[in-house]
């Protein structure tokens, strides 16, 4: 089975909305580049190509979608299998690189013809849901209440992201000094290999010339 990687750079501000095309047992990842402790929403529904209509479907009946969440570390946040669509959850336990993967839970050959499926996709990174929170709301007090919080978790998500970007600069810096460092080394190295080599080729002609009596 083929994994096809798609890299995605999403800021915590941004709710992002995208689809693609996969085959019925296809799987297709995103990595997401996430600061530690940070709620991941995602939003899917799967469509089916209809040959007939040639077409795809609003729905698409008896199918699932594994949705699996992984760090580079292999450490499993989240594998769960969903319907047709549905939302999945999952918080960041150390910054850097998330790898989200979806796949139907189909049982056809990707090679048949109607095989093809669309994939809606939502991410959001960093953010609550708001409007359900505030549709719950039972007065005007309880619904600024519920957005000063959510002006609060927005600025909390920035101060994190601030402080990982800032971690990401001071890592890339002490990385491109120990470069230098070492390209600076290295060149004096064979500063002193080139004058000890012209010292000995020299010293080898002049010992030459001398068994020769030239001089």
């Amino acid at each position: 089975m083929e994994t096809l990687m798609f890299v995605f750079s999403f800021y915590f501000s941004l709710s992002t909305a995208f689809y693609f095309h996969v085959g019925e047992r296809e799987e297709k990842c995103i990595i997401e580049d996430i600061p530690s402790d940070t709620l991941v929403t995602g939003t899917f529904k799967i469509q089916q190509w209809d040959i007939h209509r040639q077409d795809f479907l609003e729905s698409a009946p008896g199918l699932g979608m594994f949705v699996t969440v992984t760090t580079y570390n292999d450490e499993v946040l989240l594998s769960k299998l969903y319907g047709p669509q549905g939302r999945f959850y999952f918080t960041s336990h150390s910054p850097g690189e998330h790898i989200i993967c979806l796949e139907s839970n189909s049982t056809r050959l990707v090679s048949f013809g109607g095989s093809k499926l669309r994939i809606h996709l939502e991410i959001r990174v960093g953010q609550h849901d708001l409007d359900a929170a505030i549709a719950q709301a039972k007065d005007k007090v309880n619904e600024v209440s519920f957005k000063l919080e959510h002006l609060i978790e927005q600025i909390e998500q920035i101060v994190k992201e601030q402080n990982y970007q800032r971690d990401r600069e001071e890592n890339f810096r002490m990385i491109s000094e120990d470069t230098n460092g070492n390209v600076l080394w290295w060149a004096f190295a064979q500063t002193l290999i080139f004058i000890s080599i012209g010292i000995f080729q020299m010293k080898y002609l002049k010992d030459f010339f001398i068994a020769k009596k030239l001089v």
